[in-house]
């Protein structure tokens, strides 16, 4: 009896263990001789970097499926693959707080070149304590700050999700193709023309979004987490978050019981929630104001389900779109 416990122990850690390597072999990056070999760090940068680049380009994405990007950080072996790659595309804006001490830490020799995709964007900003709570961010700035900006305050921070908004973007596609132009002028022609193709799809988003929610008679949103600031500025709407620019962090019974009133006072019918993060407070929320619960996408990486599938930027956003507007008639 105690033989076969021993056997089935063993055996479980086995398929674990198994198990533990696919995921790390599915994981990794890998460099591409005879391509540009290109490093993103958000999915969004690595679907626009994909299109653009083509049969050029080798894109790697460092943040693995599934996985919730805010506090990710690359491990050596990724930080070493990414600094012999040519181009690393992030967002910047704080996203990525392990980008200042790896750019910081690259030596002279390194072929790589950095491109802050969200460069060119009016940026917002938004208070560290509004309501709204950054859990560490606001207490550990050196760690996670969202790109503190003294210019505005201590106490205010950058709102990362930029790409949340098909007109912003329209702007880091626009970056991303020029950064592929600067290391690969050779290719210059397929570049400008794949990225056409791609321009031409995020303008039409653009215009679904316009006009869809042009038509609705509400405009207030809840939503789980303050990642939608680009999107409701940039088409009328008012984001009311549970939580702060970080997913992690956690609401006051304050900050429940206003929103609560919240969504009574505005008639608000359904709470967002996202799939990367637990939905338990945004349904704990919606059971105590009594509405329905619905899925609005922050695009900050796939679920394994839907990279099985090949879901894309586009698609994703047109999903977004027909959750907010069932949500906002």
């Amino acid at each position: 009896m105690k033989s076969m416990r021993k056997y089935m122990i063993g055996a479980v850690i086995m398929i674990f263990a198994i198990m533990l390597t696919a995921c790390e072999q599915n994981n990794a990056i890998k460099l591409e001789e005879g391509k540009i070999n290109v490093v993103t760090t958000i999915f969004p940068i690595y679907d626009f970097a994909k299109q653009i680049g083509g049969d050029h380009a080798n894109v790697m994405n460092l943040i693995p499926t599934g996985v919730e990007p805010h506090d990710w950080t690359p491990k050596s072996q990724e930080i070493s693959v990414t600094s012999k790659a040519q181009l690393l595309l992030y967002n910047g804006a704080g996203l990525e707080g392990w980008i200042p001490n790896f750019l910081q830490g690259l030596g002279k020799d390194t072929p790589l070149k950095t491109v802050e995709v969200s460069h060119g964007i009016d940026m917002i900003h938004a208070e560290g304590d509004d309501g709204h709570h950054h859990g560490e961010e606001a207490g550990n700035k050196d760690e996670h700050d969202h790109g503190s900006d003294g210019a505005h305050g201590d106490d205010m921070y950058l709102d990362p999700h930029t790409w949340v908004s098909p007109k912003s973007a329209l702007i880091m596609a626009k970056n991303i193709k020029d950064s592929f132009i600067a290391v690969d002028a050779a290719n210059q022609a397929d570049y400008e023309a794949n990225y056409a193709k791609l321009e031409k799809k995020l303008q039409d988003l653009d215009s679904k979004f316009e006009i869809e929610l042009a038509k609705t008679s509400k405009k207030e949103i809840v939503v789980s987490h303050q990642a939608f600031g680009y999107l409701a500025r940039d088409y009328g709407l008012t984001q009311k978050a549970v939580m702060g620019l970080s997913p992690e962090a956690e609401p006051r019974s304050q900050d429940i019981i206003e929103l609560t009133k919240y969504v009574k006072e505005h008639n608000v019918k359904y709470i967002f929630f996202e799939e990367l993060v637990s939905d338990q407070i945004a349904k704990m929320l919606a059971s105590e104001a009594k509405v329905e619960t619905l899925v609005l996408n922050p695009i900050e990486g796939l679920t394994p389900e839907q990279d099985k599938s090949g879901e894309n930027y586009v698609t994703l956003m047109e999903r977004n779109l027909q959750n907010l507007v069932k949500a906002l008639q």
